[in-house]
């Protein structure tokens, strides 16, 4: 056999001069595999429900089933007092009365105590300031009842705890 130079091949293993000038390249699959990593350890199957998983960013509380009956609705209530409202926040609790038909303060009862303020929407450009002002409550299903059927009928005001 003929004597030959040895063979050596181009291209092989990185050197750290190639590294270097793929700098970008390296760190883009660094975060390629980090990010593959964190989605492959945070989705653990038959550990979690479904919709508990699509919200792992956000913390949630433990969820009521939508039958229960202590079960928490959203319920938008019209306050005779558009100054009372704009002093609620939202996360505020407040207790709901409600005076007579007539107005006069005689035969007021309460409908709902420590009702949670879900939302205070702005007020709608151009209403007659004797309509109140719109607050949305998170309330028991039997509660959000109570109110939808007083607020027709008489006035509502808030009394914050």
């Amino acid at each position: 056999m003929p004597p030959f130079a040895p063979v050596r091949v181009r291209g092989g293993l990185l050197g750290p001069r190639r590294l270097l000038r793929h700098r970008r390249r390296l760190v883009a699959a660094g975060l390629a595999v980090t990010a593959a990593s964190l989605v492959a350890a945070g989705a653990r199957p038959g550990t979690q429900a479904p919709e508990e998983a699509r919200a792992r960013a956000r913390p949630v509380a433990d969820r009521v089933p939508e039958g229960a009956p202590g079960a928490l609705v959203t319920a938008p209530v019209r306050i005779a007092d558009a100054a009372t409202v704009r002093l609620l926040r939202p996360g505020d609790r407040v207790d709901v009365v409600a005076a007579g038909p007539d107005g006069t303060g005689t035969g007021t009862a309460v409908l709902a105590r420590g009702a949670r303020v879900a939302k205070v929407p702005e007020p709608v450009p151009g209403a007659v300031a004797g309509d109140g002002a719109l607050v949305v409550l998170s309330v028991p299903r039997d509660t959000a009842h109570r109110l939808a059927g007083a607020g027709t009928l008489s006035r509502l005001a808030v009394i914050l705890c």
